[in-house]
């Protein structure tokens, strides 16, 4: 089973944090991860605010040994649909275009998705 793991569940697992052995699984099982390319850019920033390039890169790279997907025309129309009907914003649709497109278990502790068609849910510590 291909798995996604959000920008949530990243920054998570990179800080160590309450949640991220829920998270662990799925990003550990590279053969099936699938990372969304507009993820790459919401961890590579945060990380690079707190802690600058250097664990930035390393955490990009950490993320890169899965498959990275990027964003195309037929996704971002998909991701705009979901945007739309499921009043998500813009980063939040691109990620779950992009499990749905890969029958992907999304893996979040983001409330917007908290009730949808293949996500695996943990409230935020």
């Amino acid at each position: 089973m291909k798995n996604v793991v959000d920008s949530s569940g990243w920054l998570e697992y990179f800080a160590d944090g309450e949640n991220a052995d829920f998270f662990a699984a799925a990003i550990e099982d590279a053969g099936n991860l699938v990372v969304p390319v507009i993820s790459l850019y919401e961890v590579f920033k945060r990380v690079y605010q707190q802690r600058g390039s250097g664990e930035a890169l390393q955490s990009v790279a950490v993320m890169e040994q899965g498959q990275v997907v990027p964003l195309d025309e037929t996704l971002a129309l998909s991701a705009a649909k979901l945007s739309v009907e499921l009043k998500l914003p813009m980063a939040d649709s691109i990620i779950l275009a992009t499990a749905r497109f890969q029958n992907a278990t999304l893996w979040t502790q983001d409330a917007d998705f908290n009730g949808l068609d293949g996500v695996q849910y943990t409230e935020k510590a």
